[in-house]
């Protein structure tokens, strides 16, 4: 009989945030996990910093006049584990779906632009920190690391997700396929209702382009989901009556197939719940094709290098503790170089 590729059905959440207001991005997050479980969804995927928000005025306020906005994002921001991380593992529990959602993850005195991977028993299962905040993003969020870079293990398969322009590191997304990504989270803000910012006309062509490109060339399913902007977001901003600056809406998202084909919508600017079924076998039948980590790879040519350790500011120092490990210079100097087969083993092949 062969082997049997498994199925399930999906949710891309296209939404608006409760504007830097943690606990009510909690409770709208639990309510549409509720809505979406409804309907059999098993993988439920929020936009970017869904919770508390993405901070819109980086690209239309000064720092100063922006410095009142930051206090409320920091102040509102998610602690990892915390009540809101509680709440949210227990509505996925609820649900009987895994849950991803952006996050605005405060970690001491840092933010981070973080996806949150949460287990159908309600446990979180991962995290990803934004490798580099974008452009001016810069001043609100801190830089991640590559401990968020390995997919995670599901019954229907194993997921990863890259936020915003992450997709245009190549080598990150090579990362997740040469691990055997094979159901992609791509998490954007609704950069297309920016009207300030020059590139918010070709936003949603670009986002469409990176999630298409990367499904065809990585040989997964895409889950693209981006936020929108609401009335309430653009008053708090100060631009009620200016849609030159913000305008309500924006947001492109859509489920799209490893043949880069979009299978459930596209959806813009309209809060609504994309569903489709996503057929494993259909991966199988496009490496016929090209499987990038396989017969599609020169790895004589070209490797990637990878490092999965998490970053950390202080180590231990003393007698007795070594803060950093070494080895003597006859020991470098004799020592053999990895193999293929070895930097495969370790995911670096």
């Amino acid at each position: 009989m062969g082997d049997v590729f498994p199925k399930v059905k999906v949710a891309a959440v296209h939404a608006a945030s409760p504007f830097l207001d943690r606990d009510a991005g909690v409770e709208k997050t639990c309510a549409l996990i509720a809505e979406a479980a409804a309907q059999d969804a098993k993988l439920i995927v929020f936009p970017e910093t869904f919770i508390p928000g993405y901070p819109f005025w980086i690209w239309t306020h000064t720092p100063a006049t922006g410095a009142p906005f930051y206090f409320r994002l920091f102040a509102n921001s998610v602690t990892v584990p915390s009540e809101a991380t509680d709440r949210i593992g227990a509505a996925a529990r609820k649900a009987g779906a895994h849950v991803v959602v952006g996050i605005s993850e405060k970690d001491g005195g840092t933010l981070y632009n973080t996806l949150l991977f949460f287990d159908d028993s309600g446990q979180i299962i991962s995290r990803h920190r934004k490798l580099v905040p974008t452009c001016v993003e810069r001043t609100v969020w801190g830089r991640g690391d590559g401990s968020g870079l390995r997919p995670v293990e599901t019954p229907f398969g194993k997921i990863g997700g890259l936020i915003c322009w992450e997709h245009s590191m190549d080598l990150a997304r090579y990362a997740l396929a040469a691990q055997g990504e094979q159901i992609h989270i791509a998490a954007w803000p609704a950069g297309s209702a920016l009207s300030h910012d020059p590139s918010s006309g070709v936003f949603d062509n670009l986002s469409e382009a990176a999630a298409r490109h990367h499904a065809a060339a990585n040989q997964c399913f895409v889950i693209n989901v981006q936020s929108r902007i609401d009335m309430e977001t653009v008053k708090d901003l100060g631009f009620e009556g200016k849609p030159e600056m913000i305008r309500e809406g924006g947001g492109w998202s859509a489920i799209i197939a490893p043949t880069g084909q979009i299978i459930a919508g596209p959806n813009r600017d309209d809060e609504a719940i994309l569903y489709a079924e996503l057929d494993l076998a259909m991966i199988a039948q496009f490496k016929y094709v090209s499987d990038s980590i396989g017969h599609y790879s020169r790895p004589d040519v070209l490797q990637l290098a990878v490092n999965f350790e998490p970053q950390i500011n202080m180590v231990p120092f003393g007698p007795g503790q070594q803060a950093f490990p070494s080895i003597s210079a006859d020991e470098a100097q004799g020592s053999e170089p990895l193999s293929l087969v070895d930097r495969r083993e370790i995911g670096i092949a």
